[in-house]
């Protein structure tokens, strides 16, 4: 019986958004922290880890210098105009003995270790896993003039986290001929028959969208 080592996994970090949502003076990734850059924190969480070997940051073309110097070691390229699109520029940086890839959004930089963990450790049975959390608030249906309609059953939900995890075959293939205005990777590759599977996410990869994500992102910092 042949005797396999473990996967080569690369991360890549979008890192291409402009976080006018935030209200920032520059793009969400250099947006500062606790006096570092949110492309530093989410970079340090896969730097660190041993089960990562490469990162590509994918950043706006105007700041490809300062995201290498914020983040050394990274491979550092280049956005589009959609996420879908970032994504396809990191992956065509990968090296070629790359097996698995997470792709993880910079806005989401205190992720913790062992998320990362169960998505990899879940790539082993699935071409994709990704991180859920239940949805905790009572969600309704509304319609184009506002107007509320049925209550939607909370227990069925889950609210997507990433890093979500990939088999690189099956990203690769999924972002062949994909809609620019794709958002959500596991989409793809459940369209193209791939098994996607969920494990836990933590409420720490919270996404940073609003001024008041900011001040719980400090919070985190402040109590390690």
């Amino acid at each position: 019986m042949a005797v396999h080592g473990p996967a080569t996994v690369a991360a890549i970090l979008v890192a291409a958004g402009s976080g006018t949502r935030l209200g920032a003076e520059v793009p969400k990734a250099f947006v500062r922290v606790a006096g570092r850059t949110l492309v530093e924190h989410a970079a340090a969480r896969f730097v660190a880890h041993p089960r990562v070997r490469d990162v590509v940051v994918v950043a706006p073309a105007a700041w490809l210098r300062a995201a290498s110097a914020l983040v050394p070691g990274a491979t550092v390229v280049a956005g589009g105009e959609t996420r879908q699109q970032s994504v396809s520029c990191g992956l065509a940086a990968l090296a070629a003995d790359v097996d698995e890839v997470l792709v993880h959004d910079v806005a989401r930089p205190f992720v913790p270790d062992a998320v990362i963990d169960r998505v990899l450790d879940a790539l082993a049975s699935a071409q994709a896993a990704i991180p859920v959390l239940p949805v905790t608030d009572t969600i309704r249906r509304t319609d184009a003039a506002g107007e509320l309609h049925e209550t939607v059953d909370r227990t069925t939900l889950a609210a997507v986290q990433t890093p979500q995890g990939f088999s690189r075959a099956a990203l690769v293939a999924a972002h062949e001929g994909a809609p620019p205005a794709a958002t959500d990777d596991a989409v793809l590759v459940e369209a193209r028959g791939g098994r996607v599977v969920g494990v836990p996410g933590d409420e720490r990869a919270f996404k940073i969208t609003y001024p008041l994500d900011l001040l719980l992102a400090e919070a985190v910092v402040s109590h390690g």
